[in-house]
Formats: structure tokens, C-alpha cells, sequence
């Protein structure tokens, strides 16, 4: 994100049942294999057979899962110590998970750095109370918050010392399951630039004071208030937000959220640890956990292979072919290979942003099309070989209908460069039918290392060839063609955070045919029924700042394709946009950076 002020404070389908079976069983051997066994196929000449031996469940969480509960002793000391390590480490190796068991805790201050989780341990965050704060701050960055990124809140009760939290965060950093007994202030100290970000299932009895925050996305929550807006606040499903009024003052408010699930969490039942998997909603409007107990069902830890950074890709897949789902312990994970998800109801979850990196080119992790996958908390991280994808959900021509149990993909994040040189032609490609992407940063950084127009190429980042894909929390950046491309029918989005490329070295490498520069999200020319509200395209062409991007937005000029709330902005005049949508908006304007908007498309 640019430190830059604000204005304002104010496959084919229907193959033959047994060719299922027969790749069941290839991928089973193939498994079996890697891991240095004997498939029962290749053995059965010899007597007598062997049976692999299975992969166990559940385990201990490693050293980088840190559990407290109310007795134990110097807990503010290692909030602190874990905390001087990882407040300004933005590209850094270190992952952490700080996990409060039920109870209440009085007097902590847990200060969260990069790649840092908080979370309690209780069905319900009035479980888990800690009569304190849980802090994001951006003193490590002389007060702009542009940059905190990569750190999370969940699953707990706070009442602050102050009566009001701080949580000043960007991008990729959530707020989840929380319940704040007072306010939340969205600014740093000083009230410098911040670029966030995204609460869900959380309840602020107090006002939201976003102050300086560019843009923000709340979803199925309720607020006491909401002080003010820059140039994008989005808001579905939420009890108490501000009435529909973009642009002036630029609040965007959906009633509730067509559909939703929320996210997979880690809890204690007893002494043993479960995994709760939320029911899916539609309409949904305020959060799962007002009323007690959530709704949904849950998974022993037995029930998960807890994966170790070092373990091999081979045997994450010879543990989901054994029919375990995948916990993921934070820490660092090189792939030889891609993990297959070919199960319905498969859970693949990640604590302290477990980061998996693709070796030699291959894509990180892909889902067969199958209903209820659910894919959350991890970074994927963008090796030096150029990957074709990195993520892909469903196969190439995947048309199963999943509308009463989508797969969704919540806080997995994307990096290409930053922590070092990496490629991909397009970052995520959703195939399969029914999709929620809730809440993403897919990110070709701008800054850190490997960071260069080809060094870090990477063309595309989200490609939508699925019909009936919903996104609630898309934010894109920096990518060197389409951020997003949008191929499935009747697509939908709220919310949506882009950035071209800076780094543009000239016009020419970012034309597009006859057009200037590839629009930051694209519809197809194919798609007849579409729908976005509150989606936002900033450049900010600093290498050139002559460069003219023609729009943020392009899409068919069809009645069925619909936009709500768009603005584009160039930020101090770095190049310039000459329409929001289409041919439709004013052009942004010299060196002023104000938003120019269009409430409602066509």
C-alpha cells in the first residue's frame, strides 16, 4: 500500500463410475509409493502382505501453538516476547498461535506481529474473557499502518482497559467470532495511514471508529456505531450499520448476506480438542453465536492428520486418501507436489498462517468437485519457479451443482514476491459451482524482495470460470494484467480492494490491446448475469506516473450485469484513470485524490 494521506479523517463430467474408483486407487498407490510402501496391487505376488501402516490422528500442536489458561503464570511475558519478535519481521519465517483456554483473564495487553493468531478455545468467544486488549498498533512503521499485515483475532471476549481496542491493521488480518464490551478504533496511534481490512461474526457493543481506514468490509455482525468513512466502507448483514448512502458519506449496507458460512475454529470440549464446522446460512444477518451455542457440528482432532513444517506433500496426500482432514501447525511448507483434496467435506485448516510454497512450478493445492470442502487459514507463498496456478478449486470444466454445501475458502491468502522472488501466471482459479471465497488477499507485492516487473511476474490473480460463485471480502493487488477475471455466470461480490501494479515501467507494458491497461476486475463478454456492490480500483503508477489506465471496471453492457457503489482513485496524481466502468465516470483529476464514483451501473 502507498503511505499516502488520506483526504479525510472524517473435465470432463460423466466418466464411467469405476475410472473414479480405478484413479481412487492409482492415487492411493502412487501415495503409498512416495511414502516408500508397497501398494497392496504391486505386493500381491508376495505372501505374506504387509499393510501400510496408517497415518495417526490428532497429536500435540507443536511448539509454535502456544495454549495458555487462566493459572498459567507469565503470560504477558511471552505475549511480549513472541510479539518483540514478530512486530516488524513482515517477511520473516516465524509463525504463532497464541490460544486461550475458557476462562477469564484480566490485566493482558497481547500485542500482535506478523504472522500472529489469537484465538480462544471456547465454543462461544463469552467463553473466553480477557479483561484487557488485544492490540495492532504501527509504532514499528513511525505510526502508517499500511503495512500490518498477516496477523488475527478470533473467538474471544475482550472488554478494553480503555473502553476502546485498537486493532489498526491492512490487509489479510481478520477479526473474526470476537465480542468487543466497548469500541474498536481501526487507526493507529496518531491516527496515520491506514488500508484495512474485514470483521465477520463479531459483535462491538461500543461504536467502530474507522478514522483514517481507506476501506473496510463487516459482514454478519452487529456494531454499536460507526464513526465515519474514507472512501469505501461495505457492510452486509450487519445489525447497526450506517443506512445505504454511497457516495457522500461512502457507506455501501446490504440488509444480509445472500450466503454464508463461517469459518472453521479450533475448540475445547473438555480436554479434548474438536474442530467446530458452522452451518451454512442464507440471508444471514447478525452473528451464529448471539443466542448461545452456534450452530453446526464438529470433528475430534483424531479425526485430523496435525501436520509438522518438513512434512512431505506425499504424505499430506497418503493422509487425506487415508480420509483424515489436515490441520496445519504454523510454520513454513515447501511442496513437491500439489495437495489433492478429492473428498466431500474435507477440512483443510491452518493455524498461525501456516505458509505453504509450491516447489519446481507446481500449483500448492487443488479440490476435486466435490460438495463442502473447506479450505482456511494459510498462506500460500509463490515459489521461484513459475507455478501455472497456485490454488485451484475443482477441475478444469467442474459443473456439479453444490448449493446446499459449497466449498468455501476463508483467509487463504496469496504472496508473489516480497519474502523473495516468486511467479505465477494466475494466482487462484475457482472452477467448481457455488464457491464463497470469503475473505482473500491475493498479493503481488510491491515491496520487500524479488520485487521487479518480471521478477515477480505474475499476469492474473483470481480467475471465476465457476457459475454461482459468491465473494464477501475480495481485496487483489499489483497484479501485471487482470487482478480479476470473471468467466462464471450469475458471479457475485461484495466488497472488493484493488490496486494496480505500481510498478508499471511504462504505458506500453501495460497496454491491452487498443485499450489502456487491463482493467483491475473484468467481467467476460460471455457472462450475461453478474452482480458487484462496493468494489474499488486505486493506481498509483509511481515508476510512471504519466501512465492513463482507461478503467477500473469492464464488463458487457447487458441488463443481467449490474453494479452497485464503484469509485476509482488515483493516489496524488501517479497516473490517472479516464473512466470508473466501461465508458461510464469521470476521470480522476490531476493530482487531487478523490474518488471518482459510479452509484449504480448501468
Amino acid at each position: 500500500m502507498p503511505h499516502f494521506p488520506m483526504d479525510s479523517p472524517d473435465s470432463v463430467r460423466s466418466l464411467p463410475a469405476r475410472r473414479t474408483v480405478l484413479g481412487a486407487m492409482a492415487a492411493t498407490a502412487a501415495s503409498l509409493t512416495l511414502l516408500g510402501l508397497s501398494s497392496p496391487a504391486s505386493a500381491a505376488s508376495a505372501a505374506p502382505v504387509a499393510q501400510p501402516r496408517a497415518l495417526p490422528g490428532g497429536g500435540d500442536l507443536g511448539p509454535n501453538v502456544i495454549v495458555f489458561d487462566p493459572s498459567t503464570s507469565g503470560i504477558q511475558a511471552k505475549l511480549d516476547e513472541v510479539f518483540r519478535q514478530q512486530e516488524s519481521a513482515q517477511f520473516g519465517t516465524g509463525r504463532y498461535a497464541l490460544l486461550f483456554k475458557p476462562g477469564t483473564y484480566n490485566g493482558l495487553n497481547a500485542q500482535l506481529g506478523f504472522y500472529t493468531s489469537i484465538a480462544g478455545l471456547g465454543l462461544s468467544p463469552d467463553d473466553t474473557a480477557i479483561n484487557g486488549d488485544v492490540t495492532v498498533d504501527a509504532g514499528w512503521f513511525n505510526g502508517n499502518a499500511t503495512q500490518n499485515f498477516w496477523r488475527s483475532a478470533e473467538n474471544l471476549a475482550l472488554t478494553p482497559v480503555s473502553g476502546t481496542n485498537r486493532w489498526a491493521v491492512a490487509q489479510a488480518a481478520p477479526f473474526r467470532r470476537m465480542h468487543v464490551r466497548g469500541g474498536l478504533n481501526l487507526a493507529p496511534t496518531g491516527y496515520g495511514w491506514a488500508s484495512g481490512g474485514y470483521i465477520a461474526d463479531s459483535r462491538i457493543d461500543g461504536s467502530v471508529g474507522p478514522y483514517s481506514q481507506q476501506q473496510w468490509y463487516t459482514r454478519d455482525s452487529s456494531v454499536g456505531g460507526w464513526a465515519n468513512a474514507v472512501w469505501n466502507m461495505v457492510f452486509s448483514g450487519v445489525q447497526g450499520a450506517p443506512a445505504q448512502s454511497f457516495p457522500n458519506p461512502p457507506y455501501t449496507t446490504l440488509d444480509t448476506t445472500p450466503v454464508s458460512r463461517e469459518k472453521p475454529f479450533l475448540y475445547l470440549n473438555g480436554s479434548e480438542y474438536r474442530v467446530f464446522l458452522p452451518e451454512r446460512r442464507t440471508n444471514a444477518r447478525g452473528t451464529t453465536w448471539g443466542s448461545g451455542t452456534p450452530r453446526g457440528t464438529s470433528l475430534p482432532l483424531t479425526q485430523f492428520y496435525v501436520a509438522r513444517p518438513g512434512v512431505t506433500a506425499a504424505t499430506l496426500n497418503a493422509a487425506l486418501t487415508q480420509g483424515l482432514h489436515l490441520l496445519l501447525t504454523p510454520g513454513i511448507y515447501h511442496l513437491d507436489q500439489p495437495i489433492q483434496v478429492d473428498r466431500a467435506g474435507t477440512v483443510v485448516l491452518g493455524l498461525g498462517y501456516a505458509t505453504l510454497i509450491p516447489d519446481n512450478g507446481v500449483t500448492a493445492l487443488r479440490t476435486a468437485d466435490v460438495d463442502g470442502v473447506r479450505l482456511a487459514g494459510f498462506l500460500i507463498d509463490a515459489g521461484p519457479v513459475n507455478s501455472s496456478t497456485l490454488l485451484e478449486v475443482g477441475p478444469t470444466g467442474a459443473s456439479a451443482s453444490h448449493s446446499a454445501n459449497p466449498t468455501t475458502v476463508q483467509d487463504v491468502f496469496i504472496r508473489i514476491g516480497g519474502a523473495g522472488a516468486g511467479k505465477a501466471t494466475t494466482s487462484m482459479v475457482i472452477n467448481s459451482r457455488h464457491t464463497i471465497v470469503d475473505h482473500t488477499w491475493v498479493w503481488r507485492a510491491d515491496h520487500g524482495t524479488g520485487v521487479g516487473w518480471e521478477t515477480n511476474r505474475a499476469d492474473y490473480g483470481i480467475r471465476v470460470n465457476g457459475d454461482d460463485v459468491l465473494a464477501t471480502g475480495l481485496f487483489v493487488e499489483h497484479f501485471n494484467k487482470y487482478d480479476v477475471q470473471w468467466y462464471g455466470q450469475r458471479g457475485r461480490t461484495i466488497f472488493f480492494q484493488n490496486e494496480k501494479a505500481y510498478d508499471a515501467p511504462n504505458q506500453a507494458a501495460i497496454q491491452n490491446g487498443n485499450v489502456k491497461g487491463y482493467a483491475a476486475y473484468k467481467v467476460a463478454d460471455s457472462v450475461t448475469t453478474h452482480e458487484g456492490w462496493g468494489l474499488g480500483s486505486y493506481c498509483y503508477y509511481n515508476v510512471d506516473p504519466t501512465i492513463v489506465q482507461h478503467n477500473g471496471f469492464a464488463a458487457p453492457n447487458t441488463p443481467g450485469v449490474k453494479f452497485h457503489d464503484l469509485l476509482v482513485v488515483s493516489l496524488g496524481g501517479q497516473g490517472q484513470y479516464e473512466h470508473v466502468v466501461n465508458e461510464t465516470g469521470a476521470p480522476t483529476s490531476g493530482t487531487s485524490t478523490v474518488p471518482s464514483t459510479v452509484v449504480s451501473y448501468p
